[in-house]
């Protein structure tokens, strides 16, 4: 018997946030986010959470908000998506700058112009430098199952900075999947109440995200650095945690789909590894060795166990819905850099595929495997309309 019930994932994703007990929560609608704190704040309006929904008029005020009330020693939640997670962006680098634990869902959604309000991860992607541990999720449980866990992640005593869950928009928040919640005293036993080790107390003053001059700025951000690298083990063990409390698989910073025994390895994020995972069966049916690392944890970007975990691949395949326009993709271009000066050295292609939301299909992955299998390949559009591609040449 399947547990679990029938939920949309925006409501899922709202019912797993109300188990976290946020007494703060503040978000400005855009879609495809707009689902989730609707959803919320019906939970709040019908009692059954007791938190502080606050209404603003734009997202970088629902970001401050969130700011001053973690701030102040309370667990927070916001959302959002595309240009308004861009107009975050300033008080998202100071929430990470003043060490504050925020959690938010990213619902993954293409940025302007032109205006497109489809799926892609080029808003998080552009957020990557923030200083914000980032998760990305393939389907809605995991969603939820990242929420639980980005907040025991942030409020460790031993990390205490943001975490963004990516969760792609339309794709997984408007999907109706079957989700299994656990109850509120599991949820309890497993995210204790927060205890913050600074706040601010007219009873005992102190300063926080002061003016910091040329000697001390750099110290900053040398101190953000070293925590997130020393966060990777805590993501895993989080991961290890909640996978036994609660007897599901928790992949940790990565899932390992047929990597060991395959030559060549997908990389990905997201949910378009589910579409991955199907045009693996059928070339494994085939007998090539393929397989899939799907990246979970991508800031930090644990690069010692990824390079452990593909030194034996002789082609990496890297496919991302992103673009570093001018350069690379930036999963791809990350991916180059584990190798540098190491003994591994497979080739590693990188494809960009279904931005803007245009459908990623099993052959799509096909022929980027075939590509890369056959020679180098750098920033390849798959899925490119041939007439608008040449249409864009001639201009």
């Amino acid at each position: 018997m399947v547990k679990g019930r029938m939920l949309q994932g925006a409501r899922a994703m709202a019912e797993m946030v109300a188990l976290c007990r946020p007494k703060v929560i503040s978000a400005y609608p855009i879609t495809p986010q707009t689902l989730i704190v609707e959803e919320l704040s019906q939970i709040v309006a019908d009692g059954d959470l007791e938190a502080e929904f606050i209404n603003v008029e734009g997202e970088h005020s629902a970001a401050s908000v969130c700011l001053g009330a973690c701030a102040a020693g309370a667990r927070v939640f916001t959302c959002s998506s595309s240009q308004g997670i861009l107009l975050m962006s300033e008080v998202i680098f100071n929430i990470s700058g003043m060490r504050l634990p925020v959690v938010m869902i990213c619902v993954n959604r293409s940025v302007s112009a032109p205006l497109n309000i489809w799926n892609d991860q080029q808003d998080s992607m552009i957020l990557r430098d923030s200083g914000w541990i980032q998760l990305y999720a393939e389907n809605n449980q995991e969603t939820c199952d990242l929420l639980l866990q980005a907040y025991r992640i942030a409020e460790d005593h031993r990390v205490m900075l943001p975490v963004m869950v990516c969760a792609d928009g339309y794709v997984l928040p408007h999907a109706y999947e079957i989700v299994d919640l656990p109850d509120q005293e599991k949820a309890d036993a497993f995210l204790p109440f927060y205890e913050p080790i600074y706040k601010l107390d007219v009873e005992n003053p102190s300063t926080m995200g002061a003016y910091a001059d040329p000697e001390k700025y750099m110290e900053t951000r040398y101190m953000i650095q070293e925590t997130l690298k020393k966060s990777i083990p805590i993501v895993e063990e989080v991961a290890r945690d909640f996978s036994n409390t609660f007897a599901r698989p928790s992949y940790g910073l990565f899932e390992n789909y047929h990597v060991d025994d395959s030559s060549t390895v997908v990389v990905a994020l997201g949910s378009m590894a589910g579409t991955i995972k199907d045009a693996i069966d059928e070339l494994r049916t085939e007998g090539e060795k393929v397989g899939l690392l799907r990246m979970i944890c991508y800031r930090p970007f644990p690069k010692e166990a990824l390079y452990e975990a593909l030194r034996n691949a002789v082609n990496i395949v890297v496919i991302e819905k992103d673009i570093s326009l001018g350069a690379s993709g930036a999963v791809a271009t990350d991916m180059r850099a584990i190798f540098q000066g190491r003994d591994a050295s497979p080739r590693i292609s990188g494809f960009v595929i279904g931005l803007g939301g245009r459908d990623v299909t099993i052959d799509d992955i096909k022929l980027a495997i075939k590509k890369a299998q056959q020679q180098f390949e750098d920033a390849d559009f798959i899925g490119l309309k041939e007439e608008l591609e040449l249409e864009g040449i001639d201009a």
